[in-house]
């Protein structure tokens, strides 16, 4: 017998056209956590109408998570009158019709997936709302069509990457065909091309299907696909209007934590250079108007490409990667070849960046540099294959790093793992201490035996500040009291801790609001310049990579493609476009200005861009 109320629901889903056309509607809403929490959000008072696209745009904790849970009845106000399509979703008797009409997609998929096989997790959604077999196995096949995982419908997701994860939790979201579809930090773990996808996905379903769309965003240029967009700021409402006019208001966003996007930034510093730049939001107009401006100032000379810095050659702690082969569940159905034959040098000194699409195989790679995924020969019951006859034996992963040998089971991996650091996706979920200073010092008592409790206290208490947390503060306090931002830091201080010689970071900033980027890569330049000796980074971001690393390489279905420094390497877009990747704004903005007839030869970061622009318009000194 199907359940009444997801009954119900069905019934309500097909009278979709009679729907009210207000959306969802905000009266007065307050609401907090716990009596001892301040309000999440405080007097909140808007409309979303049918068939609109709004962004809700804000710092980390500033209220937009809040919103998305109370609109689906996840969360219910404690002041105020909250109503979707006309219903309360605190009520229990509305609630499965409210939810047959908006469905919610997480910042983070694992907290989505509820079966062992990608075409039952996609399904749960309509089999719970009573859909006839046939029915849900086409919006299945539609579902993971439109975000790109049809490949997958039978692979278990457990074994997937966070990226391909992120895909199928929207697939399910998508295979209920919600009237409001809410996306909140949905692209945040995906690469450039699943960005793209998921958000044109989203502006199809709104433009062709009237689909009401509330996008959650870090990504300020996703904000550039919206109708209307809404700022938080401490659990209120601080801006609202077209995204043209919230990006007029550049100043007044980094009070929010938030920033222009950079297209608005390298316009904002143009006009200070002297230029007089209209803020621009899109790389071909911008480029436009950088031309005609040159065009009216006279004939001029390209700016000289800046000097190239020689490579970095060999030091004590170059990292060494040879044959390097990896298969998930290797001789068993579900066999994924991660790996094939990764050679890579990465010398003592660099901010190398790892870059590839989702399921490329880049986390894979990390977790071999401190023997998290160990090579075959330093198993403890390795034999070496024999070869078949006629053939040459195998060829043998080898990977060095310093003194180590990753090969050689006798290696000391606690030594290396105390100089190679790791800090995972999402790293405020390595917490688990009772208090902040436990949980930083449990890395440094497990790997270096013997330290006094005076050195304890003191190194944690320098590895805290390092990450910009006052010891005093927060040593004595519960991880899990901290803001998200704090939490990761605290991830990061554990890591730190044992001073690594080598950090490896995969997706640092991923979630992050923009301050917090900023700020998480402030900190990884300040350790690299006063101890730590190489880091590493994996990203989704190519404007992170272009104005960090020192050089990165291209990871593509478990293989090195290409590997340089970031100028020379996003110097080919085409190639990286077929990858699944993009290139820096930077670059779409040279290869605009090359269509209009203007070369400028300078590297890929927008601060080099802008020195060139105006040293061509010939105001480049101290304005500059």
């Amino acid at each position: 017998m199907k359940n009444s109320g997801a009954q119900d629901a069905v019934e309500q889903l097909n009278t979709s056209a009679s729907l009210p056309e207000a959306a969802v509607k905000f009266q007065n809403v307050s609401f907090r956590y716990s009596e001892e929490d301040g309000f999440a959000l405080k007097d909140v008072s808007f409309e979303v109408q049918k068939g609109e696209f709004l962004c809700i745009l804000g710092h980390n904790g500033s209220g937009k998570s809040t919103i998305a849970r109370l609109i689906c009845g996840l969360l219910e106000a404690d002041k105020g009158k909250v109503e979707t399509w006309g219903l309360d979703p605190s009520d229990r008797d509305s609630v499965n019709k409210v939810r047959a009409h908006a469905g919610i997609v997480f910042q983070n998929p694992d907290n989505q997936m509820v079966a062992s096989i990608v075409e039952d997790d996609v399904a749960f959604g309509p089999e719970n709302l009573g859909l006839p077999r046939e029915e849900i196995g086409r919006r299945i096949e539609w579902a993971l069509g439109a975000v790109g995982m049809s490949d997958f419908r039978h692979s278990t997701p457990t074994r997937l990457s966070g990226g391909q994860k992120q895909r199928i939790a929207v697939a399910g979201v998508l295979a209920i065909k919600p009237d409001i579809l809410i996306l909140d930090e949905a692209t945040a773990m995906l690469d450039p091309k699943g960005r793209k996808e998921i958000t044109a996905v989203a502006k199809k379903l709104n433009e062709e299907e009237g689909i009401t769309v509330i996008l959650i965003t870090h990504f300020m240029e996703e904000a550039l696909l919206c109708h209307r967009a809404l700022v938080m700021n401490k659990g209120e409402i601080a801006l609202s209007g077209t995204p043209e006019e919230i990006f007029e208001n550049g100043d007044a966003l980094e009070t929010f934590n938030l920033c222009l996007p950079q297209i608005g930034e390298i316009c904002r510093d143009l006009n200070g250079g002297g230029m007089d730049i209209p803020v621009q939001l899109y790389p071909e107009k911008l480029a436009d108007e950088i031309a005609q401006k040159l065009a009216s100032a006279g004939p001029f000379e390209a700016a000289p490409a800046p000097e190239e810095s020689p490579d970095k050659t060999g030091g004590e702690w170059d990292i060494d990667i040879s044959d390097l082969s990896f298969t998930y569940s290797k001789k068993s159905p579900f066999a994924t070849h991660a790996l094939k034959g990764v050679n890579l040098h990465i010398a003592e000194g660099e901010f190398f960046g790892i870059i590839g699409h989702t399921g490329s195989g880049k986390s894979t790679l990390v977790q071999h540099l401190n023997a998290l995924i160990k090579l075959p020969e330093a198993e403890k019951h390795y034999k070496k294959p024999k070869a078949k006859k006629g053939e040459q034996p195998p060829s043998e992963p080898r990977i060095r790093i310093g003194a180590f040998d990753l090969s050689d089971k006798k290696s000391d991996w606690r030594a290396l793992r105390a100089d190679v650091g790791m800090v995972f996706q999402y790293p405020e979920y390595q917490l688990f201490a009772e208090t902040v200073f436990d949980d930083v010092a449990f890395g440094l008592k497990n790997l270096k035996k013997g330290i006094s409790e005076e050195e304890l206290k003191q190194a944690v208490r320098e590895s805290l500040g390092a990450v910009g947390l006052d010891y005093g503060e927060v040593a004595d306090k519960s991880p899990f009291d901290l803001s998200g931002g704090q939490k990761r830091r605290v991830a990061i201080a554990g890591v730190i801790v044992t001073k690594p010689h080598i950090l490896i970071l995969d997706e640092p900033a991923a979630g992050l609001d923009p301050a917090g980027k900023r700020d998480i890569m402030r900190l990884l330049h300040s350790l690299h310049k006063s101890w730590c000796r190489t880091v590493i980074i994996v990203s989704h971001d190519m404007d992170e990579v272009a104005e960090n690393c020192t050089r990165a390489c291209v990871l593509s279905d478990g293989r090195i493609y290409a590997c340089d420094r970031p100028d020379k390497l996003f110097a080919r877009p085409e190639e990286l476009e077929s990858l699944g990747l993009d290139v820096p704004l930077v670059e779409k903005l040279k290869k605009e200005l090359e269509k209009c007839g203007v070369e400028l030869a300078c590297g890929c970061k927008a601060a080099d861009f802008t020195r060139a622009v105006l040293a061509s318009y010939g105001r480049g000194g101290a304005n500059a």
